[in-house]
């Protein structure tokens, strides 16, 4: 009989965890063998436990993200997969997710049956993406027009939360002369000459939160 596979998960809201948890639990192929609500209680956790599969939520309260999470799971001797499961689709989060390591990206208004489906095909080695999350990836992959980086769109998701530079500066250890010229070659990127209209339209194209 092949043994089930041992999953933990991490989430910062109590009902969410507790939900997903007993979810996947009442599958006999699945076996939730801890629950974090942080980065830091994630990699205890998966210290002591040692799963095969971590569900991970992005946004934690420990001042660490579940990108920062991810990180810092694969970075253990026995990694285990990680897969995603957020309210938050944007660009932004899902190539931070990606460029982390995890191997899925699901929203959490997924169906059981696919959150089930995630953990197995995680557990085998494979990727997970939700659907609109795969056609956004296929579209930026198509798309004519030239892509934002990772570091350009960081300054912006700061930039709409009304940031300066000086202290997007300070959170992303760059100088501010680097954060301009980010925000420039984004402006190009974007058609746009403003901080104000380069944010709408990296919202109204779904690349920001």
């Amino acid at each position: 009989m092949t043994a089930p596979i041992r999953l933990v998960v991490v989430d910062d809201h109590p009902v969410v965890r507790a939900g997903l948890s007993a979810l996947l639990a009442a599958d006999r192929s699945i076996e939730v063998v801890g629950e974090a609500a942080s980065a830091a209680e994630a990699v205890v956790v998966a210290e002591r436990r040692h799963p095969d599969v971590v569900l991970m939520d992005l946004q934690l309260g420990d001042g660490v993200d579940g990108v920062g999470a991810t990180r810092r799971l694969l970075a253990l001797d026995r990694p285990p997969r990680v897969v995603i499961l957020t309210t938050y689709e944007s660009d932004a989060d899902v190539l931070a997710s990606v460029e982390a390591g995890a191997c899925g990206y699901l929203l959490k208004d997924a169906p059981a049956a696919d959150l089930i489906d995630a953990v197995r095909t995680a557990s085998r080695g494979g990727t997970v993406l939700s659907p609109v999350v795969a056609r956004r990836l296929d579209q930026r992959r198509r798309s004519p027009e030239p892509a934002l980086s990772r570091r350009e769109l960081d300054v912006l998701g700061l930039v709409a939360e009304g940031q300066p530079n000086r202290d997007i500066a300070q959170a992303l250890f760059l100088s501010e002369a680097t954060v301009k010229s980010h925000l420039v070659r984004a402006f190009g990127k974007l058609g746009v000459a403003s901080r104000t209209a380069a944010v709408a339209a990296a919202r109204s194209r779904g690349l920001i939160r």
